[in-house]
């Protein structure tokens, strides 16, 4: 009897701390991010910084396009718009330096969860969409690639393929995941076929993993210099788009003059990133002013078009996406490999992904530069209680203690202190202009991911319910009159966009390198009205809807980490 009222009290206390753990968490998630703060942690990615700066210049008074955050989503969305319709006016606004936020602070891994999510995608939308949702994650290895040589930006990106390591420390973890691989083979044989599952003799012996290592599971997979790719980009963008009140449509007839004339300099740019200009806040068209006007301590912008590019911190200005798109705290390290590791097994072109138990996981990949630093980033779920602690929280200028020192002492057990070996030493680097940490672990930093309440990115137009704004009439939008010769006077006016509104590409769960991209050009593409060219490769399950806002539920969100 006295057995049966212990764990009476014990089940009725566990439900009890439950509650109260999600009450408060609820709470907490419904709270503004604001912006980001200032005096951030360091990420080891931005060492040398890209010198992009819009100090000393003039804010733009007007622009076709403002898009809200300078990381992959934002590059995205400028490359992709002005590849098909350079005649657009674009302005970015960044609450501090160029691409501070969490493009800036992530471990730089382009592997998708494949077969990890195909099921659960199947059983809730069926199989054709559970297949596109796979394809689209798969298309941006690809697609980063192809940008990445087109525009001549390889080497400074790092962008390349790995080998990716799925390393399984519990045997309860590696049976799971060796179920839902074998039914993504069955389901997509052709995306598989490089996919397998390795026991950990094989493993220990082969890759010098931990003896305590259960399995793998072994494919292909990709990293990058997310900070370099982005800024690479812009910095081509920059020199691509100088001047814009003389320019060539597509058919190369000159542009006479535009709608919006009125708020044209001859000397503005037609592509323009505004660095420490934080958007505070947006107020709605009214009958006298036909644009939305975007706030900032520099002043204000005009535009017929928003885009919401900020991830974690987007419900700032979107306060109807609180609870929806939640801001999350993730811990990121540098640090050197042992002596013995490498030597033999990393590379550079290597990537792995440690699971130690049901919930979470740790991620690793290696500059193939340098002193071949291991990008160590997760730790979060390993924290438990204190996990908790990071949800809902968007200031990065902290990071978790129990996750910073959980990866700080992980990688040595990861692979097998014997394979591990001697501790490289701190290699002198006069060109350096910080101080970095001289011992295993060079530098240590925290960055802000968007967690979507239904675990899927939100991408499209933001209805005005969700907004919380009316939108400009669509005489507002970008258009431009031209002829088609001196000697024909006959003028013809050409739509440049769909009609103005708020629009968002966010809450990519701390996938942002398998999402942002496309989901960015999926959405330049909708704001550019050809909806027609993306049906067949962008789910739909993804696209924002007033239906898919009310249904979603942070207490689902929640319930994954209690």
């Amino acid at each position: 009897m006295g057995n049966l009222v212990s764990r009476t009290r014990l089940t009725l206390g566990s439900i009890f701390y439950l509650n109260q753990a999600l009450d408060i968490l609820l709470k907490r998630v419904k709270k503004s991010p604001g912006i980001p703060t200032l005096n951030s942690s360091m990420p080891f990615w931005t060492e040398p910084k890209a010198n992009i700066t819009s100090d000393g210049k003039s804010l733009p008074v007007y622009a076709d396009v403002v898009v809200i955050g300078s990381g992959i989503t934002g590059a995205s969305m400028a490359y992709n718009i002005l590849k098909r319709e350079s005649s657009l006016r674009i302005v970015i606004l960044e609450a501090r330096e160029i691409c501070s936020g969490g493009t800036g602070r992530n471990g730089g891994h382009i592997n998708p969860p494949l077969y990890h999510d195909y099921q659960e995608l199947k059983e809730k939308h069926g199989e054709r969409v559970a297949k596109m949702v796979i394809r689209f994650r798969l298309a941006h290895m690809k697609e980063l690639m192809s940008v990445a040589i087109a525009e001549d930006i390889l080497l400074e990106s790092q962008c390349r393929e790995v080998e990716n390591f799925d390393v399984h420390m519990s045997k309860n973890s590696f049976l799971e995941a060796k179920r839902h691989l074998e039914v993504w083979k069955t389901d997509m044989p052709e995306e598989s076929a490089h996919f397998h599952s390795e026991e950990g003799v094989g493993a220990i012996q082969h890759y010098h993993l931990s003896p305590q290592t259960v399995g793998f599971i072994h494919g292909d997979g990709g990293a990058i210099h997310p900070y370099r790719f982005v800024t690479s980009l812009f910095a081509k963008l920059l020199r691509r788009h100088p001047d814009k009140y003389v320019f060539l449509s597509h058919s190369e007839v000159g542009i006479i003059s535009t709608d919006s004339s009125s708020h044209h300099s001859p000397k503005s740019s037609s592509f323009f990133i505004a660095t420490h200009t934080p958007c505070t806040a947006i107020a709605p068209p009214s009958r006298s002013k036909h644009y939305y006007t975007l706030i900032t301590p520099r002043g204000t912008v005009k535009t017929p078009h928003v885009i919401h590019a900020t991830n974690g911190w987007v419900s700032h200005l979107v306060e109807p996406m609180r609870a929806k798109i939640v801001p999350t705290r993730g811990t990121m390290t540098a640090q050197r490999p042992g002596t013995n590791l490498f030597q033999s097994t990393l590379n550079g072109l290597r990537s792995f992904i440690f699971y130690h138990g049901s919930i979470g996981y740790d991620y690793l990949t290696q500059l193939p530069v340098g002193e071949h630093e291991l990008m160590f980033g997760g730790g979060w779920a390993s924290a438990m209680d204190a996990a908790l602690a990071d949800i809902g929280i968007s200031d990065d200028s902290q990071y978790s203690l129990p996750g910073a020192s959980h990866l700080s002492g992980s990688l040595p057990l990861y692979f097998g202190i014997e394979n591990w070996g001697k501790e490289k030493h701190a290699t002198p680097n006069d060109e350096d202009e910080v101080q970095w940490g001289e011992g295993r672990t060079k530098a240590q930093w925290s960055g802000i991911l968007g967690f979507s309440a239904d675990g899927l990115p939100w991408v499209g137009r933001l209805p005005t319910k969700v907004s919380g704004r009316a939108e400009p009439p669509t005489t507002s939008t970008p258009r431009v009159r031209f002829q088609y010769s001196k000697d024909d006077p006959t003028e013809s006016v050409r739509r440049l966009t769909a009609a103005p509104g708020e629009w968002i590409s966010a809450g990519y769960t701390g996938e942002g390198m398998v999402h942002a991209w496309m989901c960015g050009k999926a959405l330049s593409h909708m704001m550019l009205d050809a909806e027609d060219e993306i049906k067949d490769w962008f789910p739909e399950i993804m696209r924002v809807t007033e239906k898919r806002w009310k249904r979603a539920d942070p207490s689902d969100l929640l319930a994954r980490f209690l």
